[in-house]
């Protein structure tokens, strides 16, 4: 069994999408250190997704430092690194600066959208 969901959609790649899926379920806590992740075949199956696409998942999660593989156990996942402000800055940027245009091109005002964050925040963190 998957511990997350993913609608699989256009516009992004197939591995971005169940990454941020299984990302988003360390980071809120659904997914626990220690815990079991998936295997390739499991992610594979559940998602009807290609083995190599799974995989790649698996890796960028182990680059991230969300996930590590112990021998003997599997793929577990981690506690989340804990980064330097400058870094979450960094990491986030790209992320911020494409939620910020969009929200500008819908007319969106930023009170509206830091009421949508804070809400989404408090949801994910429930």
């Amino acid at each position: 069994m998957i511990p997350f969901r993913c609608e699989i959609g256009p516009g992004a790649p197939v591995h971005e999408q169940v990454g941020f899926a299984a990302r988003r379920a360390i980071v809120s806590g659904r997914l626990q250190p220690g815990e079991s992740f998936p295997s390739v075949r499991a992610l594979s199956k559940a998602f009807k997704i290609h083995a190599n696409t799974a995989m790649k998942v698996i890796a960028q999660l182990q680059n991230e430092g969300l996930l590590e593989v112990r021998p003997g156990i599997g793929t577990v996942v981690c506690a989340p690194p804990a980064a330097a402000r400058g870094e979450r800055a960094r990491v986030l940027g790209r992320e911020v600066e494409r939620l910020t245009v969009e929200a500008m091109q819908l007319g969106i005002p930023l009170e509206e959208l830091q009421c949508a964050i804070a809400a989404k925040w408090k949801e994910l963190t429930a």
